[in-house]
């Protein structure tokens, strides 16, 4: 029998205008842990990233256990499905001992998702910017908090993603573009403070209230408290918000806004590690 345990990272995605293709790893973690030589391969999502796994690498599938534990909340826009799907990938290359690169695994890991925003932060940590496969990373300073306010209730991708037109106006794709690039550049300069005003989205978010109707509210309110901006987690329900101060200030402020019951804020950093291998037992 062999043992893996990966350690892969949440993270929030679009960070307002940056549609399917900006990211930030998080300090918040799911650990996958597989053991080979035992029946019961997990979920049909555990299933799948196996399928893709043994496909690419050209090795005969083996049985597998699949243990799943952690503190990603699912259904939040905080990437719970790509810790999953990393986490497997990683354990089962580590057990096969297929050399996959880490490019490889992620790319595998963004096909499953569909899109790279997530699967790029999960993979390499820190601030991401994805073209497709292609990924431009930058270390995020410990300074940039990341408050989180966390809703009871699950938004699946799937429907969010209804929500959106098929077509939009040329002036708000322009908007998007520039506060896109004011976004990148602040982060690979570490100038936070440039990120102030550069969170607003005119592609999504406008029409995703309809599943998160204090997304407003709350991005108002954590602005009015300190916060560098704010904006929606993914497809949410969590909605993120940035700050070099008044961390628990911003939290209370957006708990209070939301006006929800049963409703969690976390205060976090990035990660700039990324995903990796946290236990290995390998005969």
């Amino acid at each position: 029998m062999q043992q893996v345990t990966v350690r892969a990272p949440a993270s929030t995605s679009n960070l307002g205008p940056g549609f399917d293709c900006l990211g930030v790893a998080l300090s918040l973690y799911n650990k996958v842990t597989l053991k080979s030589g035992t029946a019961g391969g997990g979920n049909r999502m555990v299933r799948d990233a196996a399928r893709k796994f043994f496909g690419l690498a050209n090795c005969t599938p083996f049985d597998f256990s699949c243990d799943i534990r952690g503190n990603v909340p699912i259904g939040r826009g905080l990437g719970s499905s790509v810790t999953v799907r990393l986490g497997v990938l990683h354990a089962l290359n580590e057990i096969a001992r297929t050399n996959l690169s880490r490019d490889e695994l992620f790319t595998l890991c963004a096909e499953l998702e569909g899109h790279p925003d997530n699967a790029a932060p999960a993979s390499f940590g820190g601030f991401t910017i994805a073209r497709g496969t292609d990924v431009q990373h930058f270390n995020v300073s410990p300074r940039l908090r990341f408050i989180l306010l966390i809703p009871s209730f699950e938004i699946a991708t799937v429907e969010a993603r209804r929500l959106l037109p098929a077509d939009i106006l040329r002036t708000n794709a322009a908007r998007n573009a520039a506060n896109v690039a004011a976004i990148a550049a602040a982060f690979a300069t570490r100038d936070y403070k440039e990120l102030r005003g550069c969170f607003v989205d005119y592609l999504h978010q406008p029409f995703r209230k309809k599943l998160v109707p204090f997304l407003d509210r709350v991005i108002t309110a954590a602005e009015r408290a300190g916060a560098l901006g704010a904006f929606l987690s993914g497809s949410g329900s969590a909605i993120c918000a940035l700050a070099l101060d008044d961390s628990k200030k911003i939290a209370a402020a957006m708990l209070k806004a939301s006006r929800l019951f049963h409703t969690q804020t976390v205060i976090t950093r990035a990660d700039n590690r990324g995903v990796c291998i946290f236990k290995s037992a390998i005969e």
